[in-house]
């Protein structure tokens, strides 16, 4: 029994893939739809699974092309997160089997196709899986400076595995112990899933970040990119919580915030609490917006605002995420820069022992955040000449 399933996202279809696999079905994927068709003519499938919404040609050209143009009665099914009840209505008026909404869990995804075209002979028992096939895919850039013996490698790998929709990428800052090793054994076997970016000369966190987001932007089947401290301070549930809300709504950035709450799990030193108001205090007159905390080393980000976010190098080593903040308040206007930024409480954040911040740096944060006053106040004003002889010439 042979299925071909076409989805513009790979991270969607290797889980499909490996789980068609182990029920015993013979399976192909590809991502491009035209060369999806082509494959069809080919490999003469079963089943068709299909996405909608896809780069150049759609699920519903696809399905057209099965029905009309080669009057084949092949089984197809839609699995899409388009929930449009006029693309669904088409859909099945065009003569699909099935409509499949993501997200939605492999098992129901296995049982439907059992449904449709029966179940493979296997000698081996098949067990459930517990992963979820989701609607968006997502990039992480995790930045790592001697990580050998803090990376939690197996947090990281039981998550990947459990969740489908999700690219890490590791940057190795130039670090001095194994933690290069460390991260090549990690990503043994998970190529599709982990990618290891590796910077030979430590360039600080800010770079790290910086680079890897750059990277990650180049891949063409991701939606959000956001980075995430490799102590995983903040865990990758919460992380979650923060894409959820992004996909979900009309903000380009959304951004974890250690605002003590009812029902979370907050703790930090504190020595560092007092310093964090203090430095809190100047950022929001820096930003001019109500920030409660730009810090947190958790954000994700749209993809269309990657370049204006990261296209140069920070001024500062520590206190980039201010300098993220500001470029889009210059670039977009302070107003329209508000209605895109989204500070959303995590309901659990702990300070990680071994912690490269010392208490002697936090109090340099406050010459890094005159730094930023002084060089973004003059892009600003920069700018500002800029519109005003573009008017004057018109």
């Amino acid at each position: 029994m042979k299925i071909l399933a076409i989805d513009d996202q790979q991270l969607v279809l290797l889980p499909l893939e490996k789980r068609l696999l182990e029920l015993g079905y013979e399976v192909k994927i590809e991502t491009d739809a035209s060369k999806g068709l082509e494959l069809y003519e080919s490999f003469s499938p079963d089943l068709v699974i299909v996405d909608i919404n896809m780069p150049r040609v759609s699920g519903l050209e696809v399905v057209q092309y099965i029905r009309n143009t080669k009057n084949a009665d092949t089984p197809i099914m839609i699995l899409s997160g388009n929930t449009k009840d006029d693309t669904i209505m088409q859909a099945f008026e065009l003569g699909i089997d099935d409509y499949m909404k993501k997200p939605l869990s492999l098992n129901e995804i296995s049982a439907r196709v059992k449904r449709l075209i029966g179940t493979p002979e296997t000698k081996h028992k098949i067990t459930k899986s517990n992963v979820m096939i989701q609607e968006r895919c997502v990039g992480v850039v995790i930045p790592c400076y001697n990580e050998e013996e803090r990376l939690l490698s197996d947090e990281f790998l039981s998550y990947i595995d459990k969740n489908s929709g999700y690219h890490l990428c590791f940057v190795n800052d130039g670090s001095k112990d194994k933690t290069l090793e460390v991260l090549k054994n990690l990503q043994k076997g998970r190529e599709d899933f982990i990618t290891v970016y590796d910077c030979e000369k430590n360039g600080g966190k800010a770079e790290a970040v910086r680079l890897g987001m750059l990277h990650m932007a180049e891949k063409e089947d991701l939606d959000y990119i956001g980075f995430l401290d490799a102590d995983l301070s903040t865990d990758l549930a919460d992380f979650d919580d923060l894409v959820k809300t992004i996909e979900t709504s009309d903000f380009k950035i959304v951004s974890g915030s250690r605002i003590s709450r009812m029902g979370a799990n907050i703790t930090k030193e504190s020595a560092r609490k007092i310093i964090s108001l203090t430095i809190n205090f100047i950022i929001r007159k820096i930003l001019k917006m109500d920030f409660k905390d730009t810090q947190c080393g958790a954000k994700i980000f749209h993809k269309d605002v990657i370049n204006i976010a990261f296209g140069e190098k920070f001024v500062t080593q520590w206190i980039f995420d201010v300098e993220i903040f500001k470029r889009m308040s210059i670039h977009f206007g302070l107003k329209k820069a508000k209605s895109m930024l989204c500070e959303q409480p995590l309901k659990r954040w702990i300070h990680a022992d071994g912690s490269k911040l010392s208490m002697k740096d936090s109090v340099k944060i406050v010459f890094q955040l005159g730094q930023i006053a002084w060089v973004y106040g003059g892009k600003k004003q920069s700018k500002k000449t800029a519109v005003s002889n573009n008017l004057k010439v018109a």
